[in-house]
Protein backbone atom coordinates (compact mmCIF):
# COMPACT_ATOMS: atom_id res chain seq x y z
CA UNK A 1 0.00 0.00 0.00
CA UNK A 2 1.60 3.88 -0.76
CA UNK A 3 1.08 6.17 1.97
CA UNK A 4 -0.16 9.40 1.05
CA UNK A 5 -0.66 12.29 4.29
CA UNK A 6 -1.12 16.08 4.81
CA UNK A 7 0.84 18.53 7.46
CA UNK A 8 -0.93 21.36 8.74
CA UNK A 9 -0.93 23.22 11.68
CA UNK A 10 -5.11 21.97 12.39
CA UNK A 11 -5.53 18.75 10.63
CA UNK A 12 -8.90 18.20 8.99
CA UNK A 13 -10.31 15.40 7.01
CA UNK A 14 -11.46 17.48 4.20
CA UNK A 15 -8.04 16.47 1.74
CA UNK A 16 -8.39 13.15 3.42
CA UNK A 17 -11.69 12.02 2.30
CA UNK A 18 -11.28 13.51 -0.87
CA UNK A 19 -8.07 11.64 -1.96
CA UNK A 20 -9.28 8.44 -0.40
CA UNK A 21 -12.57 8.47 -2.20
CA UNK A 22 -10.59 8.83 -5.40
CA UNK A 23 -8.58 5.76 -4.35
CA UNK A 24 -11.06 3.46 -3.73
CA UNK A 25 -13.25 4.97 -7.36
CA UNK A 26 -10.45 3.96 -8.96
CA UNK A 27 -9.29 0.88 -7.59
CA UNK A 28 -5.92 2.31 -6.22
CA UNK A 29 -3.86 0.76 -3.10
CA UNK A 30 -3.09 4.29 -1.78
CA UNK A 31 -4.05 5.57 1.56
CA UNK A 32 -4.16 9.12 2.88
CA UNK A 33 -3.52 10.39 6.35
CA UNK A 34 -4.02 13.70 8.35
CA UNK A 35 -1.13 15.05 10.56
CA UNK A 36 0.33 18.05 12.51
CA UNK A 37 3.92 18.52 13.80
CA UNK A 38 5.63 20.28 15.97
CA UNK A 39 9.47 19.29 14.75
CA UNK A 40 9.13 20.02 10.66
CA UNK A 41 12.60 18.77 9.87
CA UNK A 42 11.79 15.63 11.27
CA UNK A 43 8.41 15.23 9.49
CA UNK A 44 9.89 15.73 6.31
CA UNK A 45 12.56 13.37 6.98
CA UNK A 46 10.02 11.33 7.57
CA UNK A 47 8.72 11.28 4.33
CA UNK A 48 11.87 9.65 2.95
CA UNK A 49 12.20 7.29 6.01
CA UNK A 50 8.77 6.07 5.37
CA UNK A 51 9.11 5.91 1.41
CA UNK A 52 5.97 8.17 1.74
CA UNK A 53 4.81 9.19 -2.05
CA UNK A 54 3.07 12.36 -1.50
CA UNK A 55 2.47 15.06 1.26
CA UNK A 56 0.42 17.95 1.32
CA UNK A 57 1.74 21.11 3.26
CA UNK A 58 -0.72 23.51 4.66
CA UNK A 59 -0.29 26.76 6.89
CA UNK A 60 1.94 27.63 8.82
CA UNK A 61 4.25 25.35 7.16
CA UNK A 62 4.39 26.46 3.07
CA UNK A 63 7.36 28.63 3.14
CA UNK A 64 9.23 26.62 6.34
CA UNK A 65 9.24 23.31 4.32
CA UNK A 66 11.64 24.74 1.87
CA UNK A 67 15.09 24.53 3.14
CA UNK A 68 14.25 20.91 3.50
CA UNK A 69 12.94 19.78 0.17
CA UNK A 70 15.58 18.60 -2.87
CA UNK A 71 13.75 20.49 -5.64
CA UNK A 72 11.32 23.31 -6.35
CA UNK A 73 8.85 22.71 -9.36
CA UNK A 74 8.65 26.34 -11.25
CA UNK A 75 5.20 26.13 -9.59
CA UNK A 76 6.68 26.60 -5.71
CA UNK A 77 9.49 29.09 -6.83
CA UNK A 78 7.53 31.07 -8.83
CA UNK A 79 5.73 32.38 -5.62
CA UNK A 80 8.56 30.67 -3.00
CA UNK A 81 5.70 28.38 -1.43
CA UNK A 82 5.07 25.02 -1.30
CA UNK A 83 1.94 22.83 -1.12
CA UNK A 84 2.83 19.47 -2.44
CA UNK A 85 5.94 17.35 -2.15
CA UNK A 86 6.34 14.21 -4.34
CA UNK A 87 9.18 11.56 -3.06
CA UNK A 88 10.38 9.63 -5.91
CA UNK A 89 13.18 7.17 -4.47
CA UNK A 90 13.85 9.69 -2.05
CA UNK A 91 14.01 12.58 -3.61
CA UNK A 92 11.55 15.33 -2.57
CA UNK A 93 10.55 17.59 -5.19
CA UNK A 94 8.05 20.56 -4.15
CA UNK A 95 4.87 22.28 -5.96
CA UNK A 96 2.39 24.29 -5.33
CA UNK A 97 -1.02 23.77 -6.83
CA UNK A 98 -3.18 26.20 -4.48
CA UNK A 99 -2.46 29.05 -7.21
CA UNK A 100 -3.74 26.84 -10.10
CA UNK A 101 -6.92 26.32 -7.85
CA UNK A 102 -7.30 30.09 -7.00
CA UNK A 103 -6.95 31.51 -10.57
CA UNK A 104 -9.38 28.35 -11.67
CA UNK A 105 -11.86 29.61 -9.47
CA UNK A 106 -11.54 33.04 -10.20
CA UNK A 107 -12.29 32.60 -13.61
CA UNK A 108 -15.11 30.11 -13.21
CA UNK A 109 -16.74 32.23 -11.00
CA UNK A 110 -16.61 35.53 -13.26
CA UNK A 111 -14.86 37.75 -11.13
CA UNK A 112 -14.14 40.49 -13.23
CA UNK A 113 -10.16 41.52 -13.19
CA UNK A 114 -11.58 45.33 -12.95
CA UNK A 115 -12.77 44.46 -9.31
CA UNK A 116 -11.41 46.17 -6.20
CA UNK A 117 -9.31 43.84 -3.95
CA UNK A 118 -8.90 43.93 -0.24
CA UNK A 119 -6.70 40.00 0.45
CA UNK A 120 -6.34 39.78 4.25
CA UNK A 121 -3.44 37.48 5.22
CA UNK A 122 0.85 37.40 3.68
CA UNK A 123 1.94 34.23 4.24
CA UNK A 124 2.40 31.02 1.66
CA UNK A 125 -1.46 30.71 0.82
CA UNK A 126 -1.42 34.59 0.35
CA UNK A 127 1.60 34.43 -1.67
CA UNK A 128 -0.26 31.92 -4.21
CA UNK A 129 -3.58 34.19 -4.04
CA UNK A 130 -2.41 37.59 -4.63
CA UNK A 131 0.18 36.00 -7.70
CA UNK A 132 -3.22 34.01 -9.30
CA UNK A 133 -5.02 37.68 -8.96
CA UNK A 134 -1.75 39.27 -10.70
CA UNK A 135 -1.67 37.08 -13.24
CA UNK A 136 -5.56 36.93 -14.23
CA UNK A 137 -5.40 40.59 -14.81
CA UNK A 138 -6.61 42.11 -11.66
CA UNK A 139 -4.97 45.67 -10.91
CA UNK A 140 -6.44 47.13 -7.96
CA UNK A 141 -5.20 45.07 -5.26
CA UNK A 142 -4.58 45.67 -1.13
CA UNK A 143 -2.64 43.71 0.82
CA UNK A 144 -4.08 43.84 4.56
CA UNK A 145 -1.43 42.61 6.75
CA UNK A 146 -0.88 43.78 10.67
CA UNK A 147 2.73 42.47 10.14
CA UNK A 148 4.41 45.59 7.94
CA UNK A 149 7.46 43.49 7.15
CA UNK A 150 5.53 40.82 5.24
CA UNK A 151 2.68 42.51 4.45
CA UNK A 152 4.87 45.24 2.55
CA UNK A 153 7.05 42.50 0.67
CA UNK A 154 3.93 40.53 -0.61
CA UNK A 155 2.48 43.80 -1.65
CA UNK A 156 5.85 45.36 -3.32
CA UNK A 157 6.61 42.19 -5.01
CA UNK A 158 3.36 42.19 -7.04
CA UNK A 159 3.09 45.88 -7.06
CA UNK A 160 0.17 46.01 -5.12
CA UNK A 161 -0.86 48.64 -2.14
CA UNK A 162 -0.88 47.28 1.55
CA UNK A 163 -2.50 48.61 4.79
CA UNK A 164 -2.01 47.39 8.35
CA UNK A 165 -6.00 46.25 9.08
CA UNK A 166 -9.20 46.20 7.11
CA UNK A 167 -10.33 49.57 9.09
CA UNK A 168 -13.28 51.04 7.05
CA UNK A 169 -11.94 50.07 3.66
CA UNK A 170 -14.35 48.31 1.24
CA UNK A 171 -13.72 46.47 -1.80
CA UNK A 172 -15.83 44.29 -4.48
CA UNK A 173 -13.75 41.16 -3.98
CA UNK A 174 -12.93 40.49 -0.08
CA UNK A 175 -10.31 37.80 -0.04
CA UNK A 176 -9.73 36.25 3.66
CA UNK A 177 -6.06 34.20 3.51
CA UNK A 178 -5.82 34.14 7.35
CA UNK A 179 -6.90 31.71 9.99
CA UNK A 180 -9.98 33.93 11.12
CA UNK A 181 -13.03 31.34 10.93
CA UNK A 182 -10.55 28.26 10.79
CA UNK A 183 -11.62 25.37 12.89
CA UNK A 184 -10.26 26.22 16.49
CA UNK A 185 -9.63 29.40 18.40
CA UNK A 186 -10.33 31.50 15.69
CA UNK A 187 -13.73 30.00 14.86
CA UNK A 188 -15.73 32.49 15.58
CA UNK A 189 -13.72 35.45 14.38
CA UNK A 190 -15.12 37.30 11.38
CA UNK A 191 -12.27 38.20 8.97
CA UNK A 192 -13.75 41.45 7.36
CA UNK A 193 -15.97 44.16 9.24
CA UNK A 194 -19.64 43.09 8.43
CA UNK A 195 -19.52 46.66 6.32
CA UNK A 196 -17.50 45.54 3.99
CA UNK A 197 -18.91 42.45 3.21
CA UNK A 198 -22.29 44.36 2.74
CA UNK A 199 -20.14 46.68 0.41
CA UNK A 200 -18.68 43.52 -1.37
CA UNK A 201 -19.93 41.97 -5.13
CA UNK A 202 -18.04 38.79 -4.04
CA UNK A 203 -16.53 37.29 -1.03
CA UNK A 204 -13.93 34.47 -1.00
CA UNK A 205 -12.67 32.71 2.28
CA UNK A 206 -9.63 30.22 1.86
CA UNK A 207 -10.63 28.83 5.24
CA UNK A 208 -11.59 25.33 4.19
CA UNK A 209 -12.54 23.84 7.96
CA UNK A 210 -14.78 24.55 7.88
CA UNK A 211 -16.21 25.60 4.56
CA UNK A 212 -19.37 27.52 6.52
CA UNK A 213 -16.75 30.13 8.20
CA UNK A 214 -18.46 33.61 9.78
CA UNK A 215 -17.27 35.16 7.02
CA UNK A 216 -19.06 32.70 4.61
CA UNK A 217 -22.15 33.08 6.72
CA UNK A 218 -22.24 36.53 6.66
CA UNK A 219 -21.98 36.85 2.97
CA UNK A 220 -24.65 34.45 1.86
CA UNK A 221 -26.67 36.09 4.27
CA UNK A 222 -25.96 39.39 2.58
CA UNK A 223 -26.53 38.09 -0.99
CA UNK A 224 -23.52 37.96 -1.88
CA UNK A 225 -21.85 35.02 -4.11
CA UNK A 226 -19.23 33.30 -2.50
CA UNK A 227 -15.84 31.36 -3.24
CA UNK A 228 -15.44 28.66 -0.26
CA UNK A 229 -11.94 27.17 0.39
CA UNK A 230 -13.38 23.94 0.11
CA UNK A 231 -13.84 24.52 -3.61
CA UNK A 232 -10.01 25.32 -3.47
CA UNK A 233 -9.47 22.40 -1.42
CA UNK A 234 -11.20 19.88 -4.26
CA UNK A 235 -8.99 22.06 -7.19
CA UNK A 236 -5.94 21.73 -5.58
CA UNK A 237 -6.21 17.96 -4.63
CA UNK A 238 -7.16 17.03 -7.98
CA UNK A 239 -3.53 18.36 -9.18
CA UNK A 240 -2.00 16.87 -6.22
CA UNK A 241 -4.05 13.95 -7.49
CA UNK A 242 -2.37 13.40 -10.22
CA UNK A 243 1.22 14.18 -8.95
CA UNK A 244 0.87 11.23 -6.87
CA UNK A 245 -0.93 8.65 -8.72
CA UNK A 246 0.17 10.10 -12.19
CA UNK A 247 -3.77 9.27 -12.68
CA UNK A 248 -6.22 12.32 -13.97
CA UNK A 249 -9.93 11.37 -12.52
CA UNK A 250 -12.84 12.34 -14.69
CA UNK A 251 -14.40 16.17 -13.84
CA UNK A 252 -17.54 13.99 -12.46
CA UNK A 253 -15.21 11.99 -10.37
CA UNK A 254 -13.47 14.58 -8.73
CA UNK A 255 -16.96 16.83 -8.23
CA UNK A 256 -18.12 13.52 -6.66
CA UNK A 257 -15.20 13.08 -4.14
CA UNK A 258 -15.40 17.30 -3.21
CA UNK A 259 -18.96 16.70 -2.36
CA UNK A 260 -17.72 13.48 -0.28
CA UNK A 261 -15.44 15.48 1.08
CA UNK A 262 -17.57 18.37 2.83
CA UNK A 263 -19.99 16.13 4.32
CA UNK A 264 -19.90 15.00 7.72
CA UNK A 265 -17.66 12.20 9.24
Amino acid sequence: MTLCISLAARPSNIGTRFHNYLYEELGLNYIYKAFTTTDLPAAVAGLRGLSIRGCAVSMPFKEDVIPLVDRMDPSATAIDSVNTIVNDDGVLTAYNTDYLAVERLLREHAVPPASSVLVRGSGGMAKAVVAALRDSGFERVTVVARNERTGRALAGLYGFDWRADVGDAVADLLLNVTPLGMAGADADALAFPQAAVDAAQVVFDVVASPSETPLVLAARAAGKPVITGAEVVALQAEEQFVLYTGIRPTPDQVRAAGEFSRREA
